[in-house]
């Protein structure tokens, strides 16, 4: 009789023993999904109505993989409306043509909200003109309607130095204006003429999206920055709060389902693939969210210096001087 209970007792503790190493594979399983393809995928998969959370960070340039993922967000079923997340400098005047271009294919499919963080200026300005409302706080940096192209002049140093850089072009305008040689009118008149036309273009962003005169607006054809409630005032944003006020007006204004969760996607090459990647989704998975931005901090160089940035930029920073 104890020899039988003991091989009973040995099947019920193998019986149990399975059962929990199947939910711990099963637990490591969608640990290894959620990390991998991101919680966006997981709602997308189960059906659920989404609203589909959209971080633009940093220094704007054109991000294949980012316009790729607004793509995908127009595609999904599950997407009912989109809070776009603002919290930039600007970047290059291509970057944020590229963004607003697919922000607006998006937003002809779903309905698109701004929030503005702690700056939406320049290139960052125009994502948000791309949406069809924008919700900034009372202290937001906004606006820095304009566009600016620079470059070092190193002549003087050179000739201290004892350098001379000997060049032979095609034309006198080719790679002009040059850090190698001094600024002459006719490479002055074609960085003017370069920047007189982008800044044509984003002034009419403005008053075609935003419904006001530019010229009515004082300071802003100045390039002028404006806090959240001086903006509000000269009609550049819609409204004053947070992600909460975002989200209501999808909710109260687009008819988003009010049980539709807020997921965060993010474009294939800054997900969670890679050593970096991965570190951050599992210090995220186990510590929280902070963690995840810490390790991303350490493990990944996202310093972009303006001086890496080719072509017109389109960029607010606090004066040197």
């Amino acid at each position: 009789m104890l020899e039988t209970e003991t091989v009973l007792d040995r099947r019920r503790l193998r019986r149990s023993v399975s059962i929990w190493r199947g939910a711990g594979l099963a637990a490591v399983a969608v640990a290894i999904g959620v990390l991998t393809f991101g919680s966006s995928k997981f709602a997308s998969l189960a059906g659920e109505k989404q609203i589909a959370r959209v971080t633009i960070e940093g220094t704007i340039t054109e991000d294949r993989e980012q316009l790729k993922m607004l793509k995908d967000i127009a595609d999904d079923n599950t997407v009912a409306g989109v809070v776009l997340f603002v919290n930039s400098p600007g970047g290059t005047t291509t970057g944020g043509e590229a963004l607003y271009e697919g922000i607006r294919a998006l937003a002809k499919k779903k309905p698109v909200v701004a929030e503005f963080g702690t700056v939406a200026a320049s290139a960052a300005y125009i994502a948000g003109l791309a949406t069809d409302h924008i919700v900034a706080r009372g202290n937001s940096i906004t606006g820095s309607v304009g566009v600016i192209v620079q470059w070092p002049e190193f002549v003087q140093l050179l000739d201290k130095i004892g350098v001379k850089v000997n060049e032979v072009k095609s034309g006198p305008l080719k790679a002009s204006p040059s850090p190698f040689e001094p600024l002459d009118d006719a490479s002055k008149k074609v960085a003017e003429d370069m920047v007189a036309d982008g800044f044509k273009w984003f002034v009419g962003l403005v008053e075609t999206r935003r419904g006001v005169k530019a010229a009515d607006i004082p300071g802003l054809l100045d390039g002028k920055i404006f806090s959240g409630r001086e903006a509000l005032q000269a009609k550049l944003v819609d409204q004053l709060g947070g992600e909460d006020e975002a989200v209501k007006w999808l909710k109260d204004t687009k008819g988003v389902p009010e049980d539709a969760k807020i997921t965060d996607w993010k474009p294939g090459n800054t997900g969670s693939y890679g050593f970096a990647g991965m570190s951050a989704g599992i210090a995220g998975w186990l510590f929280g969210q902070s963690a995840a931005d810490a390790a991303n901090f350490l493990l990944r160089d996202r310093t972009i210096s303006t001086l890496g940035l080719d072509g017109l930029l389109s960029v607010w920073h606090p004066s040197e001087k």
